[in-house]
């Protein structure tokens, strides 16, 4: 069940924080381009399946294609957690808006997910901040992007 998204409400205080964290950490491109060079072709809010150099969308495209992405990311991330239920709101959406950015395989094997699972909450929050590397090297972005969601993670606590 996701926490992002009521079915006939609409979106959640945990769903519109996360889609403000997630957009705001990826920025928005209506065109496709590489971000990092070796980097896969990205559009909208960091969306890159299916995704050619060349691709266009409108913003009403890419907003959508996120709320998309944001529940499928939820769900991936949500198979990963014993108990995401029980994750505060913030803490769940800085989990999220990581799982978002590094893909579901690598949040499902994390330490960030071994330490959600056994109660360490606090710890989870903390090893946010191993994963600012692309390819082996630490990029100022992403390190940026993990302090901020650290602290939001640890707001959260």
């Amino acid at each position: 069940m996701s926490r992002l998204k009521k079915a006939t409400v609409g979106l959640t205080v945990a769903g519109t924080l996360a889609v403000s964290v997630v957009s705001g950490f990826e920025g928005v491109s209506l065109k496709a381009y590489v971000p990092v060079k070796g980097d896969v072709p990205t559009v909208c809010f960091g969306h890159t399946r299916g995704v050619k150099m060349g691709d266009t969308y409108t913003l009403a495209q890419c907003k959508a294609m996120l709320g998309d992405d944001l529940i499928k990311y939820e769900t991936d991330m949500r198979a990963a957690l014993r108990a995401p239920d029980s994750i505060p709101d913030k803490p769940y959406v800085a989990f999220l808006s990581l799982s978002y950015n590094i893909g579901p395989s690598a949040f499902k094997s994390s330490t960030v997910a071994r330490k959600i699972n056994s109660g360490d909450l606090r710890g989870a929050c903390n090893a946010i901040l191993m994963w600012d590397k692309f390819k082996g090297r630490a990029l100022p972005g992403l390190t940026k992007r993990r302090q901020e969601e650290r602290k939001l993670c640890l707001e959260g606590l």
